[in-house]
């Protein structure tokens, strides 16, 4: 790629943007994340909201019994 064809993407972990770097060359097509972290944070998101929705079940269950 040349300096003038630079790609930008969007991190779906971070919703950051980030742009095309040469260690990238080969395989931006599939780069999906910024960095290692957001690769690994990638899951995070699914769970952090599972477990909001189990808190809140386990609130409203205790709330009955009550």
């Amino acid at each position: 790629m040349r300096a003038a064809n630079n790609a930008s993407k969007l991190c779906p972990v971070c919703q950051r943007c980030f742009e095309w770097r040469k260690k990238w060359e080969r395989d931006w097509d599939k780069v999906k994340y910024c960095s290692k972290r957001c690769a690994g944070m990638r899951n995070m998101k699914v769970l952090s909201n599972s477990v909001k929705r189990a808190s809140f079940n386990d609130d409203r269950q205790k709330a009955r019994r009550q």
